[in-house]
């Protein structure tokens, strides 16, 4: 296996590592639980809803933020039934216009994601749509003709976005590449997130050819996350200090349109804070979230 490759199958291969945890980590770090609604429903933000499709995944992400629930594809799958009972709950809250479908990724249960898109779509109240996925680069296959003739029915009535978590330029095969394509042709808006992975893509060379790579490709890098407080994976947090200093670097070569959000989503709080650059005198002790909660770096 070359080196390169190395960094695509730590994020997949289980670690002796994930038995140690801090007691500052979290279960649910992102609060989800509390905010489920029903089954499948997380309301969170005003305005939008997440709605979980399915709790399975084309692989399993060692780092997921999700890694409680994930790959129990039985007690995470919805039924068209559980589509309508989210559907009535939407209804009832006239503020929310967005909905994203996420899991598990929504792309491994074709046709529930084709009924939930037809579904949803049909809604006046909904204004934006979006998928978030990873099939395109761990099982690009499963991009077939059924779900983008779909993405292509949704993008003539609704706003349709697709973001696809990328998080190392060598899963830039020509495989995915071929799949990303398709779907850019369904007209659908094309977003990225990344999350910073110690070893994994913690340096500026890594990065900034990812990011550049995704924006050749028609895809707009949207979020670089801080690895999420979960039990289990913070041999995977890279220090905050470190990050910043990539991304600063990062700012000065890369256009704006290539350079994503660089966030925290606030552990045991609530909100995706920006993290400032070192343009910027500030404290990297301790930030704020959307509720004015003040939240200690670990």
């Amino acid at each position: 296996m070359s080196a390169s490759s190395l960094f695509v199958k730590r994020q997949f291969f289980p670690s002796g590592k994930e038995a140690c945890h801090s007691c500052n980590s979290f279960v649910d770090p992102l609060l989800e639980d509390k905010n489920r609604r029903m089954k499948g429903l997380v309301y969170k933000y005003r305005g939008r809803v997440l709605v979980e499709l399915t709790l399975n995944c084309a692989s399993y992400c060692r780092f997921c933020t999700r890694r409680r629930r994930v790959s129990d594809v039985k007690k995470g799958l919805l039924t068209n039934e559980d589509l309508d009972n989210i559907i009535s709950f939407v209804l009832s809250k006239k503020e929310i216009n967005e909905v994203i479908f996420s899991g598990g990724d929504p792309l491994t249960v074709p046709k529930l994601l084709v009924s939930a898109l037809s579904k949803f779509s049909k809604l006046p109240q909904i204004k934006i749509i979006r998928v978030h996925t990873r099939v395109p680069v761990s099982q690009p296959s499963f991009v077939k003709k059924e779900i983008l003739d779909a993405f292509s029915l949704v993008g003539k009535t609704k706003a349709f976005y697709l973001s696809i978590h990328f998080e190392h330029p060598d899963e830039l095969t020509p495989q995915t590449i071929g799949a990303v394509k398709k779907i850019r042709a369904t007209g659908a808006v094309l977003l990225s997130q990344s999350v910073f992975l110690k070893g994994i893509n913690d340096s500026y060379s890594v990065l900034e050819n990812l990011f550049s790579s995704l924006v050749e490709l028609g895809i707009r890098p949207y979020y670089i996350y801080h690895c999420d407080l979960v039990k289990g994976i913070e041999h995977f947090i890279v220090p905050i200090k470190k990050e910043i200093e990539i991304m600063t670097k990062i700012r000065k070569t890369l256009s704006g349109l290539a350079f994503p959000f660089h966030v925290i989503d606030s552990p045991n709080g609530v909100g995706k804070i920006p993290v400032p650059l070192n343009f910027w005198k500030f404290s990297t002790r301790s930030f704020v979230d959307f509720g004015s909660k003040e939240i200690k770096m670990y």
